[in-house]
C-alpha cells in the first residue's frame, strides 16, 4: 500500500456518531435548556428512548464506554432508582409520547437483578407508548446472561440483542482481559431465540493485540456460525490517556496501520461472501434485515449508538454520560455517577453538556450522514434544501478531489460517493466537511 494513502488512515478522526461531535459539546446547554428543548417537541412527535447502564462484573481492557466494576449489588439498585425519577422527570415535561426504538445499552444492562429490569420496563410503558412495530435492543455480556434472564428479556419486549463478543482467540482474550468461548456465546444466542428474541447481533473487532489476519479471519468464521442478523466490525481505539485501564494493553502489541486495514478487508470479505450487506463503516446485515433494507431506500440513520433503523431523529437519554438529540441540538447527561444523583435528587435534569444546532451544523451533519450511511450524497441537492449553493463548498470539493486522485473518493459535480472497497477512508472523507477538526485531533482514534 502505498505511503501517502496509509497516512489517511493514521490520523485520528471522529466516528461522526454526530455531528457536531461530542467535542464540541459544553456546558452552556444545561438541564433548563434541555426543558426547554423537551417542552418545544412538536405534538405527535415520536421519540426513542436509551438508557445507559455504566455498571460491569468486570472491566475489559480494550473498553471505551462510560462504565465501572462493582463487586455488590448495592450501586446497581440505587441507580435503578435513580433511573426511575428521572424517567418521571422527562415523562412529566413530554407527556405520554410514542416510543418508535429503545436501547439498553452499558455497561452491562443485565447486571440489573431481573425484578428491577423488569420494573424500569414497566414503568417505560406506563410513561410512554410503544409502537407495536418497536425495535427494543439491549447490549449482552454473554459470559453473565442466564437462560432465565433470557426469558425476562422477552417477556419485556425485547426483540433484538448484541452480544459482545470481539475475538474468539484465547491469546488475544488473554491480552485484552476478556475470555470467551465460542460455545458460551452459541448457547446464549439460542436461549434468546428459544425465549423469542429473534434479532442477534454480534460486536467484533480488528486492531487488537497478536490479531492477525488469519487469527480475526478466524474469529468471523466462527461467528458465522451463530447465524447474526447483524454483525458490528469496529477497528480497536487506543486511548490510554482517555481511558486509562487500556494501559494494561502492550501497545508493542498492536498491529500496524497497514496490518489492521487488511484485518477489516479479510473480514469484510468473509462477510460479504457469506451474503452480508455492507452497511455504511462498520456493520454488515443479512440482505433481507432491516437496516439492509433501510440502507437500500436510503432511510438508514446515525446516531450515539451507531447505525440505526429508527426513522425519529427525537432521541432521549437517560442515565449519567447518556447523549440525547433533539431538533435544537444535543444533551448529554453528567458523566459522573455522583453528580448525576445530585441532580436527579434534588428534582432536576441531570443535563452537563450539550451543543445548539447552527444552520451551519445542520448541513453539515446531513452530508456526513449522507456519506456514513449511504457511501454517497448528492451535495447540490442537499445545499439546495436547505437554502444554499453548491459552489459555497468550493473548498471542501478541491480536498475531496485531492482524494479522488487515490481512488477513495468519487464525484461528478456535486455528487459524491465513496467505493466499497474504499470504506475505511469514509471517516477521511467525512473530515473534510468538519469545520470544528481544526484542533485536538489526538483525542479521537486512528482512522483505520
Amino acid at each position: 500500500m502505498q505511503h501517502e494513502l496509509l497516512k489517511h488512515l493514521e490520523r485520528r478522526l471522529p466516528r461522526y456518531t454526530s455531528y457536531p461531535t461530542a467535542m464540541q459539546f459544553g456546558p452552556l446547554v444545561d438541564g433548563s435548556t434541555y426543558e426547554s428543548w423537551l417542552a418545544a417537541l412538536p405534538a405527535g412527535a415520536p421519540v426513542s428512548l436509551y438508557l445507559h447502564v455504566p455498571f460491569c462484573a468486570s472491566l475489559c481492557w480494550y473498553c471505551g464506554c462510560h462504565t465501572t466494576v462493582t463487586r455488590g449489588y448495592g450501586p446497581v439498585a440505587a441507580y435503578v432508582d435513580l433511573l426511575e425519577r428521572e424517567i418521571a422527570l422527562v415523562g412529566a415535561i413530554v407527556g405520554k409520547r410514542r416510543v418508535t426504538h429503545l436501547h439498553w445499552g452499558g455497561g452491562t444492562p443485565t447486571i440489573l437483578a431481573p425484578p428491577d429490569f423488569r420494573r424500569i420496563m414497566v414503568l417505560l410503558r406506563s410513561t410512554f407508548t410503544f409502537s407495536a412495530d418497536a425495535e427494543l435492543a439491549v447490549e449482552i455480556d454473554p459470559r453473565t446472561l442466564t437462560g432465565g434472564y433470557a426469558s425476562i428479556l422477552a417477556d419485556s419486549g425485547l426483540t433484538r440483542a448484541s452480544l459482545g463478543v470481539q475475538d474468539f482467540d484465547e491469546r488475544v482474550q488473554r491480552a485484552v482481559g476478556r475470555i470467551q468461548s465460542v460455545s458460551q456465546t452459541e448457547r446464549v444466542a439460542g436461549w434468546l431465540r428459544e425465549a423469542g428474541i429473534g434479532g442477534i447481533n454480534l460486536d467484533l473487532m480488528y486492531g487488537l493485540p497478536h490479531q492477525t489476519v488469519a487469527s480475526v479471519a478466524a474469529t468471523v468464521e466462527s461467528a458465522l456460525r451463530l447465524d447474526p442478523d447483524r454483525i458490528a466490525l469496529f477497528g480497536y481505539a487506543h486511548v490510554p490517556w482517555m481511558k486509562r485501564h487500556q494501559q494494561r494493553i502492550d501497545q508493542q502489541l498492536l498491529p500496524g496501520t497497514e496490518e489492521r486495514f487488511a484485518q477489516s478487508r479479510i473480514a469484510a470479505e468473509i462477510l460479504a461472501g457469506a451474503g452480508y450487506q455492507l452497511i455504511g463503516l462498520d456493520h454488515f446485515a443479512k440482505a433481507d434485515d432491516l437496516m439492509a433494507r433501510r440502507q437500500r431506500d436510503g432511510k438508514l440513520h446515525r446516531n450515539f449508538q451507531g447505525y440505526t433503523t429508527d426513522e425519529s431523529r427525537n432521541l432521549i437519554g437517560f442515565g449519567t454520560s447518556a447523549i440525547g438529540s433533539l431538533p435544537d441540538g444535543y444533551i448529554q447527561n453528567a458523566s459522573r455517577t455522583v453528580a448525576y444523583r445530585q441532580k436527579i435528587a434534588a428534582g432536576i435534569l441531570a443535563t452537563a453538556r450539550g451543543c445548539v444546532l447552527s444552520a451551519e451544523d445542520r448541513l453539515r451533519r446531513d452530508i456526513i450522514e449522507g456519506l456514513m450511511c449511504n457511501l454517497r450524497v448528492d451535495l447540490t441537492e442537499l445545499c439546495a434544501a436547505h437554502g444554499t449553493k453548491v459552489e459555497r463548498f468550493a473548498t471542501e470539493l478541491g480536498a475531496l478531489d485531492a482524494l479522488a486522485n487515490y481512488g477513495i473518493v468519487g464525484r461528478t459535480g456535486g455528487k459524491i460517493s465513496i467505493p466499497q472497497y474504499a470504506r475505511p477512508f469514509l471517516r477521511t472523507a467525512c473530515s473534510v466537511f468538519d469545520q470544528y477538526l481544526t484542533s485536538g485531533e489526538s483525542r479521537f482514534s486512528l482512522a483505520s
